[in-house]
């Protein structure tokens, strides 16, 4: 081959790696012999610059010959290859199966076995799918754990055949189409290609009579019934992973595992915010006014806590400990009581009398600070207006 390595591909010598590459997808792209049949020199272009891209792509053969040209793998062109230079040893893996993926229609995984790299097509036994199954808790049954008896369908495997799928062990033969490799030969053009095999679908093995109850699958369709175990502290969207009860896996592979996803319903009293809980505690004008001891539930029962004189509308009250225990950590949190001070209402006519006398006694000194404070930036802001 006379043709310069570069020339042949497009390229400056000054050009990167990713610039021969995407140089020769191009080319090979275009000279596939496969894409042209009736095109004699095609697959002679083909090898042309797959030959240069295999030097270009590699430093050291590169090197060699940016030094020397040709004459560094002459011996190894006479004979075929690159001898000298340590045969295919580049990204073809990578590259053919972007360019034979198009021109064949799927995956160019013989492709990589034939250029000495890659991976193989066979499809293997499997380890069964997961499962995963959503499970609706009260905030009680979270924050203290609980078991729960969930139903749910998934595949086993068949007891007849013991997963095999046969209807006796007599009736397990070697694929005669790959020799139970699991992979048959294919040519395409000058490439030889190994595919999964048609007829055993990768097991090497076929099935002359198939079990009358799984029908060949290895594999069942049952309802199944478990009793879980929930441990205290789990919160909305946490998972319960129980190891190998998901789906059966092929014979002689392990079952996938079942996740139990949890979903906390919300609670009439309580709001949960990571370890704590949240309760809105409502008491009257006076209780706020005069400070007081009120009863709050807690979800291990009910708890005094004390309102001091002068509380405001909206103040929180911290009880340590009294949250929830996570399940990671241990962390213990606690309940935030937010006060709400209600104003009431369909008042009676003493009561009503008896208010206006109330407020007739607070003078300034008496005011709440918010609304001392609300008064007093109206009376500057008018101030401004009429200065």
């Amino acid at each position: 081959m006379s043709r310069d390595f570069y020339t042949i591909l497009g390229v400056d010598k000054s050009a990167d790696e990713k610039e021969i590459k995407k140089a020769y997808r191009r080319l090979a792209m275009k000279y596939h012999p496969d894409k042209n049949p009736d095109d004699p020199t095609a697959e002679e272009k083909f090898k042309e610059a797959t030959m240069a891209y295999e030097v270009l792509s590699d430093a050291q053969k590169r090197a060699s010959y940016d030094r020397m040209g040709h004459a560094a793998f002459e011996q190894g062109m006479n004979n075929g290859g690159f001898g000298g230079a340590g045969g295919f040893n580049g990204d073809f893996g990578d590259i053919f199966g972007d360019i034979f993926g198009q021109a064949f229609g799927g995956g160019g995984g013989g492709f990589g076995d034939f250029f000495g790299g890659g991976r193989s097509s066979r499809t293997r036994a499997s380890k069964g799918n997961d499962l995963l199954y959503r499970l609706s808790l009260s905030l009680e049954e979270a924050v203290k754990g609980c078991k729960k008896e969930i139903q749910f369908s998934s595949s086993v495997s068949c007891g007849t055949c013991r997963g095999n799928g046969a209807k006796s062990d007599a009736d397990i033969t070697t694929c005669h189409s790959c020799g139970g490799h699991g992979q048959v030969r294919m040519q395409q053009g000058f490439f030889v290609m190994q595919q999964t095999c048609p007829d055993c679908h990768g097991t090497g093995k076929t099935i002359k009579n198939a079990c009358p109850d799984c029908h060949g699958e290895g594999k069942q369709q049952k309802s199944q019934t478990l009793e879980v175990s929930i441990p205290a502290g789990v919160d909305d969207g946490d998972r319960v992973r129980l190891a190998g009860k998901g789906e059966a896996g092929d014979a002689g592979m392990p079952n996938g595992d079942l996740y139990v996803e949890i979903h906390v319903k919300s609670h009439e009293i309580f709001t949960r915010h990571g370890a704590d809980l949240h309760i809105d505690v409502p008491i009257d004008i006076a209780t706020a006014a005069l400070g007081d001891e009120v009863e709050v539930p807690t979800l291990d029962g009910r708890l005094k806590i004390k309102v001091v004189e002068g509380t405001q509308s909206g103040k929180l009250l911290r009880i340590r400990g009294k949250g929830v225990t996570t399940v990671r950590g241990g962390m213990q949190g606690d309940l935030i009581c937010r006060i709400i001070v209600e104003t009431p209402t369909n008042l009676s006519h003493e009561q009503k009398e008896l208010l206006r006398q109330f407020q007739s006694t607070l003078g300034k000194e008496n005011a709440a600070g918010k609304k001392k404070g609300f008064f007093d930036k109206i009376k500057d802001e008018v101030k401004d207006i009429f200065d």
